[in-house]
């Protein structure tokens, strides 16, 4: 069985911890090295197989224009407001300089000349783009090949060369484009360490001894070393979104130290009953390692189901948090009993061994008996007991009242608006933001994020002008350069200037009327073709298709809990009930982040300087990290409900008893991770605003409406029918080798109470 397989591991590494930590840090050793060696850095591919986007890219591609490559914008103002690029030969001498500083960086294939474009006319520099209708704004833009050939060192170069010609000419500088996007650092290291130093105040708080509180710090931090640089590696090999990283050690830090918590306030139960600390930590592994175990393959299973979406980028970027997931799991049944043998003693609470800890210590391996001594942790328990009495007796007022609080929080869903926020929405200190206010304000929002049409003419001669007449005439069209024609292929780019903000709604409305009539009308049923592609609508075709791909999602991530929490609990109701609370949760948590980003509620608490869209690949995310980190709270809950429904019979008394004896772990744990969560949502970067708030909230709901109210509640009105499973579907079900079984009323040396079963 698991249970013995763990107590053997947890065992063995407490009686062995030196060697254990050894090989931990061998592994955490060779797994940095490897990742110097042979790491990758992260990189996003916003787009997907079978996009509209995806073929226009595709086309640009073949046509060799460079288009299909990375970029940037060096945007300039003369220092002094009075003067204007048309009329001053100083500032255009600047310009000039820094044009060409620009263009003899490294890996640049070319760049604009507004400078020369002015000496040509001033008409053609505005036609073009380059300079502002006003003549204090002008822009030259930077093209780069492929991001698979560039670096941080190409961003590090334009960078510091900004920072050197602002001291030497009579000029302001700002830069941005996805040069930008690509290779800046996602700034989570701070948020890490605030993170951990609300982690360490909790648990210090939670246990009271500094010992106790350092053990699942030390663990998470070995855990996140591992799965970080084996992230890295993975980047190595595929394209690894550069969200990833952050996401990991969001994630990752909260389970492990959460799995850390839930082991070692076992494992010191086991000892306040007296077992040595060898022995407390293998039937600690063997007891609260089994919920670990699945709660943390939940959690991989319910990311990894993000492949459903078909979008490459989302596959990668879960297939790597998982893998920080799961070295989490492993470190908590591995190195966690290693450092609990190496602790011995230390953790145990004085006073409280006796002859129930030598009544535990003589049982044999394979029953894992878990008595406590009464008086450990009735004062915690006593308040939980209370609370969890009072809602029993009152369950309709509290079931309706809690389910009317987070069906309100959730309406705003209804309003939810998926985009990808740019940058516009990062703070003034930015010089990408401070770069994107300067070309809005001289050219117009829409030039922030250009599209690019792509036509295949296919010997259509007159189609071109077709294309360009009509997409000009579009209301939601600002401006159309020239076309650029490969002589080789015959395919025509066409860049296009839309009226309004990437993220704009309307920006995605003029995206599809392009696709849906503007271009099929002026292609007509000849053999040509024209794609819309560029950043802009490579992410609304994103969004598009998460968005219909969620269902599936949901569809698949409930089934699977579904499944696996009837084969733990050996019933129907039970997860039913649970799939239903835990969508109830994660509603509430998207409906609280369209009132704080999209409408604004309370932005400026987290350092949000305007509204911005939820990004569209967070919402499949967030569902399948949430419904993982959900499960955890409701196996260890709802086995230890279940273990006093077995023992007592009293479905009353297991809910109180089993609730109230999990109460102070489970709060413990989703402080922790709140802390940690919220840690993040102070970042810069909007989406990672937006995964550290919305796994906070949920979080949060989730232990407290959810778990204390909600659950006690709804399982009181249910009564014996909790534990409900057809007899013709009991005889199918394999007994499960996780979660809370007869065989543990057995092993404790009680006669098991008969499950209700349908005849």
């Amino acid at each position: 069985m698991l249970s013995k397989a763990l107590l053997r591991l947890g065992a063995s590494a407490a009686r062995h911890p030196w060697r254990v930590i050894a090989a931990w840090l061998v592994a955490a050793t060779l797994a940095v090295l490897a990742a110097v060696a042979f790491g990758g850095r992260t990189a996003d591919s916003m787009t997907a197989p079978g996009l509209d986007s995806q073929r226009a890219a595709e086309l640009i591609e073949r046509a060799g224009t460079g288009q299909q490559g990375m970029t940037a914008q060096v945007v300039v103002t003369p220092l002094d407001d009075g003067t204007t690029f048309f009329d001053d030969d100083s500032a255009r001498t600047a310009l000039t300089r820094l044009r060409a500083e620009v263009k003899q960086l490294p890996n640049v294939l070319g760049t604009s000349d507004p400078a020369g474009a002015l000496d040509t006319g001033g008409d053609t520099a505005v036609r073009d783009g380059l300079v502002s209708a006003d003549g204090r704004i002008a822009v030259v833009r930077v093209q780069y090949p492929y991001q698979s050939r560039l670096s941080a060192e190409d961003l590090d170069a334009l960078v510091d060369l900004g920072d050197r010609l602002r001291a030497e000419l009579p000029l302001r500088i700002e830069m941005g484009g996805n040069l930008f996007y690509a290779f800046s650092d996602p700034n989570g290291g701070a948020s890490e360490l605030i993170g951990l130093l609300a982690a360490a105040a909790i648990l210090f708080l939670a246990f009271g001894s500094l010992v106790a509180a350092a053990l699942p710090i030390g663990m998470a931090v070995f855990g996140l070393t591992v799965g970080v640089a084996t992230m890295t590696v993975l980047a190595g090999v595929t394209e690894v979104p550069t969200f990833a990283p952050v996401l990991g050690s969001m994630v990752g830090l909260g389970v492990g130290i959460d799995y850390a918590l839930f082991v070692l306030a076992r494992h010191r139960e086991y000892l306040a009953c007296g077992l040595d600390p060898q022995a407390a930590a293998g039937r600690a592994v063997a007891t609260a390692g089994r919920p670990v175990v699945f709660a943390g393959g939940t959690v991989v299973v319910s990311i990894l189901g993000l492949a459903v979406a078909n979008v490459p980028f989302m596959t990668v970027g879960g297939l790597a948090v998982s893998i920080v997931v799961l070295t989490m799991v492993l470190a908590s049944v591995t190195l966690l009993p290693a450092f609990l043998g190496a602790a011995g003693p230390r953790l145990a609470r004085p006073g409280r061994i006796g002859r129930i800890g030598r009544a535990l210590q003589t049982r044999k391996p394979g029953r894992l008996a878990r008595r406590r001594d009464p008086a450990a942790g009735a004062a915690h328990d006593a308040g939980w007991r209370r609370w969890i009495g009072h809602v029993n007796r009152h369950p309709v007022a509290y079931a309706v009242g809690a389910a009317v609080l987070l069906l309100t929080a959730t309406l705003p869903v209804l309003g939810l608006r998926v985009g990808l926020p740019d940058d516009g929405s990062l703070p003034h200190s930015r010089t990408e933001r401070r770069a994107y206010d300067l070309v809005a304000e001289g050219f117009g929002p829409g030039t922030n994020g250009p599209l690019v049409i792509a036509a295949n003419p296919s010997g259509d001669r007159g189609v071109l002008d077709r294309l360009v007449g009509a997409v000009a005439a579009d209301p939601g069209i600002a401006s159309v350069a020239p076309a650029h024609i490969d002589r080789a292929t015959g395919i025509a780019t066409l860049v296009v200037f839309p009226t309004t903000s990437p993220q704009d709604k309307a920006t995605a409305d003029t995206i599809t009327r392009l696709r849906t009539d503007v271009l099929p009308a002026a292609i007509g049923h000849g053999p040509a073709r024209a794609h819309v592609g560029g950043a802009a609508a490579s992410l609304a075709d994103v969004g598009q298709r998460t968005s219909q791909r969620l269902p599936v999602l949901v569809a698949a991530v409930l089934a699977m809990s579904f499944l696996l929490l009837m084969l733990v609990f050996r019933s129907i109701l039970v997860p039913l009930k649970a799939v239903l609370l835990n969508l109830l949760s994660i509603g509430a948590a998207y409906g609280i982040m369209v009132a704080v980003f999209q409408w604004g509620w309370g932005g400026a608490l987290i350092g949000l300087e305007a509204t911005v869209p939820i990004v569209s690949f967070i919402p499949s995310f967030l569902f399948a990290i949430l419904f993982g980190l959900s499960m955890d709270y409701e196996v260890f809950l709802l086995s230890r409900v279940r273990e006093e429904y077995l023992r007592t019979g009293d479905n009353g008394t297991a809910i109180v008893e089993g609730v109230a004896g999990t109460a102070r772990i489970i709060t413990s744990a989703a402080l922790i991770m709140v802390a940690v969560f919220l840690s993040f949502a102070v970042a810069e970067d909007p989406s990672t605003k937006m995964f550290g708030l919305g796994l906070a909230t949920a979080i949060f709901i989730d232990a407290t409406v959810v778990r204390m109210v909600l659950v006690p509640a709804t399982m009181t009105l249910l009564g014996r029918t909790n534990w409900w499973l057809p007899k013709w579907l009991d005889r199918m079900l394999p007994r499960g080798p996780v979660g809370t079984d007869d065989t543990d009323a057995e092993s404790r040396g009680e006669t098991p109470r008969p499950r209700l079963v349908a005849p």
